[in-house]
């Protein structure tokens, strides 16, 4: 009986396995069924939409404030029978070895990819075949949200529906991103100085490469890295036969003669410029529709002649060394970006250090303190002492900063004087004296939007923030207290001239007219020959090569060196350090400052000494800028500064006039 049982329950377990393995079978099947009519449903609905414009799309065509052409992507545009094997095979081999045999999707790859990426819980591996990544470069990534994934599937389908495999890869070729250089035919010209079709094994493979990661792989700034990645796809195209193993280690041990200081772009900086304009157009918000449109015209607020100016002067000073720049010139009135240099030479390194890099700002920060202090009451003969000092915090926490060199007045001294000596200790004393939050709030009403942390340090400019962020804040006092946004871009219309976006902004004011006036003229403090006493004034190196009347304030850290600086026309600011953040010398701020006011002074030398006129309500008294007293005949230091009316220091026998009638009030 026992073994009856036994078979009969087997024979149950086996009816039960059965009938739960043709439910898994029909679930698949008609998984699969659903998923071959939703493939064919869009396969149908591409098949009858209609053709996307390869040849125009994503074009861009920039501009400068002239209207003159200074970019037109896609112009060198090469069929494919110009275009070398050795980079067609390079490509294939390393990106989609079957492109020729999929319809857009790469299936196994896909389920390959979720495996690796699932059971390593990152991603370390990708699927998207050519088909999809030239879609991808169509969609430019502008709409950054769930369904981009399946936009971007359905631009595909609609490429492989319209267009032979020989069509997409010459897309592909000619649009691809080649380390700031776009197409193959431009990239050539500009790594090697040679057509396409002139291309060599080992050239084209190191071509090959960047497109992964432009950043990284281009063979200029990363020599070791492009060695390697050429190394990995020479493999590959001896993997997938199109190349033999000789071949491979004969392309691979060739020296290659990289000809970008002939070829590119006469500016060593126009590229910074234009990377610029492509993440600033990331924020337009202009629809993937724009497709249908064929390209974009992009109109920039590039100033040639300021761009040309900025890299003379860098090119003067930064010869022969591992320092870089960070340099903006802007209008401070609408906010356009007339020129920029993220580094001293784009072509040796694409590191954008005005759009991608934050720094400690230094002393550079002091001018918003200094505002926020003037607003809660201080005047610039508000003094403190100038000493040694260690600040308790409490909790046993100390604070003990220094002044720059170590020098200290060790007397009162008045605001005006240390501003113009960028004094620290007084720094620190006024922002504890107002409360920290108090910094932190003007600083974000200003525009800063970085991290900000209150506390007394911040005075000193302890928190890393983007030169394009202190840009908009020294805007605000260039401008007498209007907010206006750093921008690029000023238009955009597409290929038909429909203008598809405006920057359009309406200054809005946020600051005293009259105590930014007051700030911005303790800020020429900065190089003024009234203020050599104890200290020189920060600036005062470079005033003999002014001939205008400007508001400086330079900052500087272990690492860093600033300044910004402006009138009523121009302002400028720039950084200068070493990425690796390496302590820079005394010296390398003298460099900054020289390269700024070349710059500065080159740009306005046609134009009137444009400063602004007295509030109705500020007046000018002489006083003793270092102690902020009234001025008297012993007195060797004597400088008119600019007070609040009601607020300037007054004579002995005017006060004892002015008490009686306060008393009566």
């Amino acid at each position: 009986m026992n073994y009856l049982t036994i078979s009969f329950n087997n024979k149950s377990s086996e009816v039960i396995y059965i009938k739960k393995r043709r439910k898994i079978f029909k679930i698949i099947a008609l998984s699969l069924i659903i998923l071959l009519l939703v493939y064919s449903s869009f396969y149908i609905v591409a098949r009858l939409m209609s053709k996307l414009p390869i040849r125009s799309a994503n074009s861009f065509y920039m501009y400068d404030k002239d209207n003159h052409l200074f970019e037109g992507m896609n112009e060198n545009w090469i069929p494919l029978s110009e275009i070398s094997p050795n980079l067609i095979n390079a490509t294939i081999s390393i990106e989609d070895k079957h492109f020729y045999s999929h319809v857009g999707f790469d299936y196994l790859r896909i389920i390959k990819a979720l495996f690796t990426n699932l059971t390593s819980k990152k991603t370390i591996e990708g699927a998207s075949t050519i088909t999809q990544q030239f879609a991808k470069n169509l969609f430019l990534d502008f709409d950054r949200n769930l369904n981009r994934k399946l936009d971007e599937a359905f631009l595909t389908m609609r490429l492989e529906t319209h267009y032979s495999k020989d069509e997409i890869l010459e897309g592909y070729l000619n649009t691809i991103n080649y380390g700031g250089v776009f197409g193959i035919e431009n990239a050539s010209i500009y790594y090697f100085g040679k057509k396409a079709k002139d291309l060599s094994l080992a050239e084209a493979t190191i071509l090959a490469g960047i497109p992964k990661s432009p950043a990284n792989y281009s063979p200029i700034s990363n020599y070791k890295k492009a060695k390697k990645r050429q190394k990995l796809i020479l493999n590959s195209m001896v993997k997938n036969n199109y190349i033999s193993e000789t071949d491979a280690n004969i392309a691979y041990q060739e020296k290659l003669n990289f000809k970008t200081e002939e070829n590119k772009n006469t500016s060593k900086l126009l590229k910074y410029y234009q990377d610029a304009v492509m993440k600033e157009l990331e924020t337009t918000n202009i629809p993937s529709s724009f497709l249908e449109t064929g390209g974009l015209k992009i109109y920039t607020n590039l100033d040639m002649n300021a761009l040309n100016i900025l890299e003379k002067n860098i090119d003067i000073y930064l010869q022969d060394t591992d320092l870089q720049i960070a340099g903006v010139i802007m209008d401070p009135n609408t906010g356009e970006i007339k020129a920029i240099a993220g580094g001293k030479d784009y072509s040796k390194s694409e590191y954008n250090r005005v759009i991608s890099s934050k720094r400690q700002m230094g002393s550079s920060f002091k001018p918003i303190l200094y505002y926020a202090a003037l607003e809660n009451g201080f005047t610039p003969s508000t003094t403190f002492s100038s000493e040694k000092t260690t600040f308790n915090l409490g909790g046993g926490k100390k604070y003990s900063p220094k002044n720059y060199g170590d020098i200290y007045a060790n007397k009162e001294i008045s605001l005006a004087a240390a501003l113009a000596y960028s004094d620290n200790i007084y720094a620190v004393k006024t922002n504890i004296f107002l409360d920290e939050n108090t910094l932190v709030d003007m600083a974000k009403r200003l525009g800063i939007t970085s991290k900000l942390e209150a506390n007394p340090s911040l005075a000193l400019g302890t928190n890393e923030v983007g030169i394009l962020e202190m840009m908009q804040v020294y805007s605000t006092f260039a401008n007498e207290g209007y907010q206006v946004t750093p921008h690029f871009i000023n238009k955009i219309e597409d290929i038909n001239g429909n203008i598809l976006y405006e920057f359009n902004e309406k200054k809005k004011s946020i600051l005293n007219k009259s105590i930014v006036f007051v700030l911005n003229e303790l800020l020429t403090g900065s190089y003024a020959n009234e203020l050599i006493d104890y200290n020189y004034p920060t600036c005062i190196g470079i005033r003999d090569k002014m001939t205008k009347k400007y508001a400086i304030k330079t900052g500087t850290t272990n690492t860093d060196h600033l300044i910004f600086g402006y009138n009523k026309d121009l302002l400028i600011g720039m950084w200068l350090g070493y990425d690796d953040n390496q302590n820079t010398e005394v010296k390398d701020g003298n460099t900054l400052k020289n390269i700024w006011v070349n710059t500065m002074e080159e740009y306005l030398k046609d134009k009137p000494d444009n400063w602004y006129e007295v509030p109705s309500n500020v007046v000018g008294v002489l006083i003793n800028p270092i102690t902020g007293e009234l001025s008297n005949d012993s007195d060797k230091n004597k400088r008119i500064v600019y007070y609040i009316k009601g607020t300037q220091p007054l004579s002995e026998s005017l006060e004892a006039t002015i008490a009686p009638l306060t008393n009566q009030e």
